[in-house]
């Protein structure tokens, strides 16, 4: 059964070993922030770092885990429509609004969002890293090192599928900030099996 999460929110739910994550963007170019935290210790979470470090490349897609900051694998991403997501950028914030938009009264966004919907599990805000952000489309200027948030490249029905690798308290939002969805803000999707 497919769940909605609501433009501009998060949720967090546990997903067993073995289970597959499935995330969809039923109508195109919208963001899926995603953490992951061993749910026997939530002191191991997901890790960009580390992930980028063995993949040795900046872009993750098929074949690829994503590592804790132990160096244990959490999640196999095992299907992807898309083929491009990015592991470089936090997740979006009252501050990201405040210093990139300029916002007087700022959105709470991913950052707040992941919050709230942790808490339960005992994550505090000092504990959410850098996210795995579905469908998020980010450019690199090799010559100046600049970064640039383009439209995401995913369509309507378009998917990412992962399968976890231990125990998990998994948190997901529908991306709060416009220039990550191309000026607009539409649900996520999600599906767990196994």
């Amino acid at each position: 059964m497919r769940h909605e999460i609501a433009r501009r929110s998060g949720v967090g739910f546990e997903l067993r070993e073995g289970q597959t994550l499935t995330v969809y963007d039923p109508r195109g170019e919208q963001v899926a922030d995603l953490l992951a935290y061993n749910r026997a210790d939530i002191r191991e979470v997901i890790s960009s770092g580390r992930t980028l470090d063995y993949a040795s490349k900046l872009f993750i897609g098929v074949g690829d885990p994503l590592y804790s900051n132990r160096s244990n694998v959490m999640l196999d991403i095992v299907s992807d429509s898309v083929g491009r997501h990015d592991f470089l950028l936090t997740p979006c914030s009252k501050d990201t609004f405040r210093i990139i938009y300029g916002d007087d009264a700022p959105h709470h966004g991913c950052f707040g969002n992941l919050e709230r919907a942790l808490a339960p599990w005992g994550v505090e805000p000092d504990m959410i890293p850098t996210a795995f952000n579905c469908f998020m489309n980010v450019s690199v200027d090799f010559e100046t090192g600049a970064l640039s948030v383009d439209p995401p490249r995913s369509k309507a029905g378009d998917h990412i599928a992962f399968v976890a690798r231990m125990d998990l308290i998994i948190g997901l939002t529908a991306c709060s900030a416009l220039q990550s969805n191309n000026g607009s803000f539409k649900p996520i999707e999600y599906e767990i099996s196994g």
